[in-house]
């Protein structure tokens, strides 16, 4: 079956930009493997549907993998029943964001690139909404793997793009693989690879950290930096690298939580708290300048630079099994995972349904 297919703009010259890929754990060597595929027009949806009244009491989703919040205000939630945006208290659902064969997506990762459109990166391929227009992109249009686990924007307004296959970029006309160093199997996931890229974060000065199953690297001025070889990180498994307002480095892995510092990173977990089998996962930073992360995905913590706690949640005060925190614009911190939508207001987890409270 043929797929419709117009760009958001008019086709333009595609320009050939050649990246140069350098890798080893101090300077590295040049990679020559680039693998370009060029994006087909194609058509733009639009279905955008309010919530019924009916469905205002039930959770966002019983499953939310993701919360955003873009430039302009707007709250988007990625959950396995897709994609939803809060504008003035009015939750959207995003009907056009879908797979190849029309089917419904769970979203995994949300970004904004430069020009304000809102990226995803979701079970089917990735997808755009700039304005009312969706936008959809699967294996056929050039992308290395429809699995995708995670997204991000730089500052060129490329996007980054990581999947169960390996990384690659979406430059506006063509999608370009992006070579990292192969990993290996993490056995205690019912979903692994040797390429499985988990994260992918732009930091204040614009250096790429990608998350991998073969470490965690650096991305800057076409270099590319083996993070771990240099570090001593102990574990090929890292989750997430999350930088707080004075520009540190944080960095979750199945291991522990690592502080980087002057090219070193410091396990600040080992020894204090029992990891598991799933490690750390996500982390934030609440208005205090406190480390917020999870371990084992419903165990929380809280570091402020000299002693960790555990929060200790309660059968009348608990959140979900934790996929995400973050901190909004407005300095209140999100839980989404198995169970919902959570904020933390006056200690207290709130759950937040189709119906807020906002």
């Amino acid at each position: 079956m043929r797929k419709e297919r117009i760009s958001f703009h008019s086709v333009k010259t595609v320009i050939i930009i050649s990246l140069t890929i350098l890798i080893s754990p101090c300077y590295g060597q040049e990679n020559g493997n680039d693998i370009r595929n060029k994006i087909p027009q194609r058509q733009p949806v639009s279905q955008n549907s309010t919530i019924e009244n009916k469905y205002l009491n039930e959770q966002i989703s019983q499953v939310v993998r993701t919360v955003f919040q873009d430039s302009k205000g707007n709250i988007w939630f990625g959950t396995q029943n897709g994609a939803f945006r809060l504008t003035d208290k009015s939750l959207i659902h995003i009907d056009g964001i879908k797979s190849e064969s029309g089917k419904g997506v769970t979203i995994k990762g949300i970004t904004e690139d430069k020009d304000g459109t809102i990226w995803f990166g979701h079970t089917d391929g990735v997808s755009s909404i700039k304005g009312e227009s969706v936008l959809n992109y699967y294996e056929s249009d050039g992308l290395i793997s429809n699995d995708v686990w995670c997204i991000a924007a730089d500052s060129n307004g490329k996007i980054w793009i990581g999947t169960i296959k390996g990384a690659c970029i979406l430059d506006g006309q063509e999608f370009i693989n992006f070579e990292l160093p192969e990993g290996k199997i993490d056995s205690t996931r019912g979903i692994s690879s040797t390429k499985m890229i988990h994260d992918i974060t732009v930091d204040s000065k614009g250096t790429l950290w990608l998350s991998s199953n073969a470490g965690l690297f650096s991305y800057s001025n076409n270099a590319l930096i083996d993070v771990s070889a240099r570090a001593g990180i102990q574990t090929n498994f890292v989750n997430m690298v999350f930088e707080d307002k004075a520009g540190g480095i944080w960095i979750s892995t199945k291991e522990g939580l690592y502080n980087f510092k002057e090219n070193i990173a410091t396990n600040i977990t080992d020894g204090e708290i029992e990891i598991g089998k799933k490690g750390i996962r996500s982390i934030a930073e609440d208005k205090d300048g406190k480390i917020w992360f999870n371990c084992n995905q419903n165990n929380l913590y809280t570091y402020d630079g000299k002693q960790l706690i555990e929060y200790q949640q309660s059968e009348d005060n608990k959140g979900p099994g934790i996929f995400q925190i973050y901190k909004d614009n407005n300095d209140r911190l999100w839980f989404v995972g198995f169970g919902g939508a959570y904020r933390l207001e006056n200690e207290k987890f709130l759950n937040i349904t189709m119906n807020g409270p906002w």
